[in-house]
């Protein structure tokens, strides 16, 4: 969940690379609370600055109807918006994009 296409597709082919597969993308983050009541996925990567509705608050929103969702912000953006990600409900927070492929990792090794 990016509004930049361009690392909606990198994501993508991180989670392919893993042997994942992508249940939805949203470029903003009301489409991203819809796809997720419509895919129900195991985890997802949202950005936290997107159009129509930040990626905070579709995070907030998600976990509040969903509290198992397992959401990792991924973000390039000034420090001190991770507590706010974490006090919305998200797992984790990632400070780059590149960073998203050890929450991927993670979540792996995790649930095997």
């Amino acid at each position: 969940m990016d509004d930049s296409v361009f690392a909606r597709k990198n994501l993508a082919r991180m989670i392919e690379t893993f042997g994942g597969q992508v249940a939805a993308e949203a470029g903003d983050g009301l489409t991203a609370i819809s796809e997720f009541d419509r895919t129900r996925p195991d985890i997802v990567l949202m950005d936290i600055t997107m159009p129509q509705m930040e990626g905070i608050e579709a995070a907030e929103k998600i976990v509040q109807t969903h509290p198992e969702a397992r959401i990792v912000m991924v973000s390039s953006v000034v420090p001190g918006e991770h507590r706010c990600s974490i006090a919305a409900g998200s797992a984790a927070f990632r400070a780059e994009a590149g960073e998203a492929e050890s929450a991927v990792r993670s979540y792996q090794v995790r649930d095997g």
